[in-house]
């Protein structure tokens, strides 16, 4: 029987980890793409899988066009995750930094503005103390 020295312990329950991790969020997506708003999100969703043919206008247009008013606040938190995923993982393949926010005085990038989109509008506070709950 080999013993695993601690560093090789770490190792093996962060890649533990980083896999329930990746699995909770998946199980988050599937919910959001079985629920109640599974249309407008699902196209959504396949502006993210194929995001390279999207530009930021469009991106930012097709999400603004939502009424977010309707959605709850855990579904709202699943897809701004989804979104800063799409579109860390493409700037990521173009050897670009993951995250470029500009700097004060300059103007918003695409998921900023899609994310004072998303916050623009206070949640109800059943729906922050049910996210919260969650948890």
């Amino acid at each position: 029987m080999k013993h695993r020295t601690a560093k090789e312990k770490e190792l093996a329950d962060n890649a533990r980890l980083l896999r329930a991790w990746r699995a909770f969020h998946r199980e988050e997506r599937d919910a959001v793409l079985a629920g109640p708003h599974a249309r407008t999100l699902a196209e959504l969703f396949r502006m993210f899988s194929s995001i390279q043919y999207v530009t930021p206008a469009q991106l930012v247009g097709f999400i603004g066009a939502i009424d977010w008013n309707a959605i709850d606040y855990q579904t709202r938190l699943t897809v701004l995750h989804e979104v800063n995923s799409a579109i860390t993982k493409f700037r990521e393949k173009r050897g670009l930094e993951s995250i470029d926010d500009p700097l004060p005085g300059q103007p918003d990038n695409a998921f900023r503005i899609i994310k004072n989109l998303f916050t623009s509008f206070p949640p109800r506070a059943g729906e922050r103390a049910e996210a919260i709950g969650k948890k």
